[in-house]
């Protein structure tokens, strides 16, 4: 049974920065953005928020995928040359074009965060952050489908155009 569409609104809460002015060589996951820096803008009526958060080393970032032109539910993903079904995917082309990395916290001034191993588009509209716990967010995985025998490339795979408006 189809349940209706129901639109659901998200504000940023800042914007990502980093050296990526284009999609094209971006590195495709943070593993492959290793000591690439950047920063993040906070907006100054979230400043509050931000308290306690230099005590982590590391974060999830939770952002809207704003260079990505509408969706498709079939894509063929960086690390594959097949067609893959977009939520067996990380593919940026998604019905809510939202992304995640978990990213270094090197530190917090004011508004300003600064990070490190962005994979991350400059100017990408930030929607969340939380805390990266590994005894939380690093699971064992028994299997990871079309990944297994691909992961050891999104250390070197680069973005190409496929992606973008």
């Amino acid at each position: 049974m189809d349940e209706p569409k129901q639109a659901v609104t998200f504000r940023a809460i800042g914007t990502i920065h980093s050296p990526f002015k284009n999609i094209e060589g971006m590195p495709i996951q943070p593993v492959g953005a290793q000591g690439i820096k950047g920063t993040i803008e906070i907006a100054a009526e979230y400043a509050d928020g931000l308290k306690d958060l230099e005590g982590f080393s590391h974060v999830i970032l939770i952002y809207w995928f704003h260079l990505s032109p509408g969706y498709s539910l079939r894509v063929k993903p960086f690390l594959d040359i097949q067609e893959r079904g977009v939520f067996a995917t990380r593919a940026p082309q998604r019905p809510n074009a939202i992304g995640i990395s978990a990213v270094r916290l090197i530190r917090v001034e004011g508004c300003l965060l600064e990070i490190e191993d962005v994979d991350i588009a400059d100017g990408t509209p930030l929607l969340d952050i939380k805390p990266y716990i590994p005894e939380f967010d690093a699971l064992k995985a028994d299997r990871i489908g079309w990944f297994f025998g691909k992961i050891d490339k999104a250390n070197t795979q680069k973005a190409d155009g496929r992606f973008k408006k």
